[in-house]
C-alpha cells in the first residue's frame, strides 16, 4: 500500500455553506464537503475525512487520510479546481504529515472517531426491505425478538454501539475501551434519498492487533459513509 499521510486544511464555515446553498446540496454537511473535496484534490483523494467545530468557531480544520503527497494535491487542486471551490478551500493552507511505515502488535493508542453504526440488512426484517440501512441497534433488537420487544428487554443501545465499533474494527484492533461523547439522530442526502440513522463519536483506546490491517482500516476508514465525514480514526496517545 502507498504511505499514508494526514492532512489539515482550515474551512471557513459561512463560504463553505454558501457554496453548498449555490450548489443546491442542502444542509447534509458531510454531502458538501465529499463534493468541494472531489471537485478540488479529486475523488476519494481526501477520505476518509472528519471536520472539527470548536463550538460557536467560525472556522473549523479539516483532516482527511491520502496517499497524495503535498505537492500532488496542491497541483491537482491549481490544474482542476474550480475558482469558487477553490475560494472555500485554499490548497496553499494544506498542511499534510506522513504517518508511520508500519505498526507495532500491541501498541497502544488513544482513538477519537465519529461513526454511523448502521448495518444492511440480507433479508427483509420487521417493515425493512432486504438492503435497507438500519440503525445497528434496531438490527439487533429485531434480531433478538422478531415479534417485538418485552417491556424490559435489556438491550443497552450503547453496548450495541460500542460491540458494532469491536466489529468494525475486526482483526485490525482490540477495543480496551470505549465511550460514547456524544450520541444523535441525523438525517443525510444519499443518491436522492434521505437516509435517518445513529450519528456517534466514540472515545478511547485501542491495540493495534495486526499491522497491516490497521495501517489499511486507518486508510478506508471505519464503517458505512466514510466517504461523507464518518470512520476516520483520529490517532492520539494513550494515557
Amino acid at each position: 500500500m502507498s504511505r499514508l499521510h494526514l492532512v489539515s486544511l482550515p474551512l471557513d464555515l459561512k463560504p463553505l455553506r454558501q457554496w453548498a446553498a449555490r450548489r443546491g446540496l442542502g444542509i447534509d454537511e458531510g454531502r458538501a464537503l465529499h463534493h468541494l473535496l472531489s471537485e478540488t484534490f479529486g475523488k476519494g483523494a481526501l477520505q476518509p475525512f472528519r471536520l472539527m467545530v470548536a463550538p460557536g468557531a467560525g472556522i473549523g480544520t479539516l483532516y482527511a487520510y491520502t496517499t497524495s503527497d503535498q505537492a500532488s494535491l496542491r497541483q491537482t487542486a491549481r490544474e482542476s479546481g474550480l475558482p469558487d471551490a477553490l475560494a472555500v478551500c485554499n490548497p496553499t493552507r494544506l498542511a499534510v504529515k506522513t504517518m508511520p511505515e508500519s505498526w507495532a502488535k500491541g501498541r497502544r493508542l488513544a482513538f477519537d472517531v465519529r461513526t454511523r453504526p448502521v448495518k444492511r440488512l440480507l433479508k427483509p426484517a420487521g417493515v425493512f426491505p432486504k438492503g435497507a440501512e438500519v440503525d445497528a441497534f434496531l438490527v439487533e433488537v429485531l434480531r433478538r425478538f422478531p415479534d417485538g420487544p418485552p417491556a424490559n428487554d435489556g438491550i443497552g443501545r450503547e453496548k450495541v454501539y460500542r460491540q458494532w465499533l469491536a466489529e468494525r474494527l475486526g482483526a485490525a484492533a482490540v477495543v480496551t475501551q470505549a465511550r460514547i461523547v456524544r450520541l444523535e439522530r441525523r438525517a443525510v442526502q444519499r443518491g436522492g434519498k434521505s437516509l435517518d440513522g445513529p450519528d456517534v463519536t466514540f472515545h478511547g483506546e485501542l491495540a493495534v492487533a495486526d499491522e497491516t490491517t490497521f495501517a489499511e482500516t486507518l486508510a478506508k476508514g471505519v464503517g458505512r459513509h466514510t466517504a461523507y465525514g464518518y470512520g476516520m480514526l483520529l490517532l492520539r496517545p494513550a494515557r
